[in-house]
C-alpha cells in the first residue's frame, strides 16, 4: 500500500518539472523558432529522464544516494552554468558568426535532461522508503514533465518575440540562476 496518493505524486511531479519548464522556456526564448519535432524531442527526453531518475533512486537505495548526495548539487550547477554561460557568450557574438545554442538536440539536450532530473533521483529514494508504486509514480512524473516542457515552448516563443535581441542572454541567465538555486538549496 502506498503512503502517497496520486494528488501528492502529481504535486511532486509539478515541482520536479519546474526546472524542465525553465530550461525549455529559456531555450525557446533564445531560439525564437522551435519546430514541432524539436519540441517533441526535448519534451520526450526530459520526460524520459524524469521517469528514469526516480526509478534509479528507488532501485539504488540508501547507499548509492548517500554517495551522490554530497555532490549532486555541484553536478547540476556545473551543467546548468556551463550551458547558460555558453548561451550568454553566444549572445555577444556578431550575428554572422552566431550559432544559437540548440537545446533540442545532441549532448546539450542530454546534459540538460540529466541536470533537470537529478532531484528526481532523491525523490526515488524517498519513494522506496514510503512504499510508493514506482511504476505509477515515475510514469506520472514523466507525463507531467513532458506536458510542462511542451507548454513552456509556446510561452517561450511569445516571450522571445517580446524580448527580441536579448532573448539568448536572458535564457542563459535563467539557466545559470537555476543552477545557483540548486547549489544554494543544498549548501544553505
Amino acid at each position: 500500500m502506498s503512503e502517497l496518493g496520486i494528488p501528492s505524486i502529481l504535486f511532486i511531479a509539478l515541482g520536479l518539472s519546474a526546472d524542465c519548464f525553465a530550461v525549455a522556456l529559456s531555450g525557446s526564448i533564445s531560439m525564437r523558432f522551435v519546430s514541432l519535432v524539436q519540441k517533441l524531442r526535448t519534451s520526450l527526453t526530459f520526460g524520459f529522464f524524469q521517469v528514469l531518475m526516480p526509478v534509479i533512486g528507488w532501485l539504488a537505495g540508501r547507499t548509492v544516494v548517500n554517495l551522490i548526495a554530497d555532490y549532486d548539487h555541484w553536478v547540476a550547477f556545473s551543467l546548468l552554468a556551463f550551458i547558460g554561460t555558453r548561451m550568454i557568450w553566444e549572445s555577444t557574438r556578431n550575428k554572422e558568426d552566431q550559432n544559437k545554442v540548440d537545446i533540442t538536440k545532441g549532448l546539450v539536450l542530454v546534459t540538460l535532461a540529466v541536470a533537470t532530473s537529478i532531484d528526481a533521483l532523491a525523490v526515488g529514494l524517498t519513494f522506496a522508503f514510503l512504499k510508493v508504486n514506482i511504476v505509477l509514480a515515475s510514469s506520472l512524473i514523466g507525463i507531467v514533465a513532458f506536458l510542462v516542457t511542451m507548454s513552456s515552448f509556446e510561452i517561450g516563443r511569445e516571450a522571445g518575440d517580446l524580448i527580441g535581441k536579448k532573448a539568448e542572454t536572458i535564457g542563459g541567465v535563467i539557466l545559470v540562476v537555476i543552477g545557483l538555486r540548486v547549489l544554494l538549496t543544498h549548501i544553505l
